[in-house]
């Protein structure tokens, strides 16, 4: 004998919902809780870094650099990635002082070469490089770049859960391990609970763990191709008083893409 219970609503109508579904969803609740509680902060960033680096991806997004007079820079690229973020390339579309430069990132963003149009040259930039500012916004190379960052050269410890910008969200302190040269001595993560999407990053400076450099905000998150995908974020720098927003335009993930594409030869194309 089927069991079915019957809720009524003020108005007097009523409708029937069997037990069996009604107890399916809460036990998959309770499931889901318990092992949101269970995880600890090294599992939470390796999920993170799965959704972060699909195995490959194209996108088309505007960056817009508000400077600290308040003025507007804006830029339209195109970029390609391979073997989750290993490989990266970024070829610029707009304005059209830079359109045709393009930037190629090997090794997650540890070697970096440039091309500019203008003199058909391509240049091998130094180590130091992927902490450079990208076209003078808050985004250095390494941020867009370092794919594998999050669980290479951090330490992950879980904080207490909180709510951020309206989700519930784990949080994260990642801790630079002593032999890595990342830029940031830690940061710390919002993470959405049942996407893995990191909601806000807040980063500190490389020589000193108590001072807040910059705060990332994540916005609009959809799921293209299968895949949580934050198509806006927004990132602040508090010590120079500047934001850069990027906004993808277009994107889309599990694409064949040929190694030949991320050369110093396919710069020039």
């Amino acid at each position: 004998m089927k069991l079915t219970l019957v809720f009524r609503w003020k108005q007097g109508k009523s409708f029937p919902v069997k037990i069996g579904l009604v107890l399916g969803v809460l036990t998959v609740m309770l499931v889901v809780a318990l092992l949101g509680q269970s995880l600890t902060g090294e599992q939470i960033i390796q999920r993170v870094n799965e959704v972060l680096s699909p195995e490959t991806s194209w996108g088309r997004a505007k960056m817009t650099i508000v400077t600290t007079s308040g003025g507007e820079r804006t830029f339209v690229y195109e970029s390609w990635s391979k073997n989750k973020g290993e490989m990266n390339l970024m070829r610029y579309l707009e304005p059209g002082r830079v359109k045709g430069q393009a930037v190629l990132m090997l090794n997650h963003a540890d070697d970096i070469w440039m091309f500019f149009p203008r003199t058909q040259r391509v240049r091998k930039m130094a180590t130091h490089a992927k902490k450079q500012k990208m076209q003078g916004s808050d985004f250095s190379y390494e941020d867009l770049g370092s794919g594998d960052a999050f669980i290479e050269k951090f330490t992950a410890r879980r904080l207490e859960d909180e709510n951020k910008e309206g989700f519930q969200c784990f949080c994260l302190e990642l801790t630079r391990r002593p032999e890595s040269d990342v830029s940031y001595s830690r940061l710390i993560l919002w993470v959405i609970k049942d996407s893995f999407v990191p909601i806000a990053i807040d980063y500190y400076v490389e020589n000193d763990p108590s001072r807040h450099e910059k705060s990332l905000i994540a916005s609009d998150v959809r799921t293209i191709d299968g895949i949580p995908t934050a198509m806006k974020v927004v990132m602040q720098n508090r010590d120079d008083d500047t934001q850069t927003a990027v906004e993808l335009l277009e994107v889309r993930y599990n694409l064949v893409l040929e190694d030949t594409l991320f050369t110093e030869r396919a710069l020039k194309r």
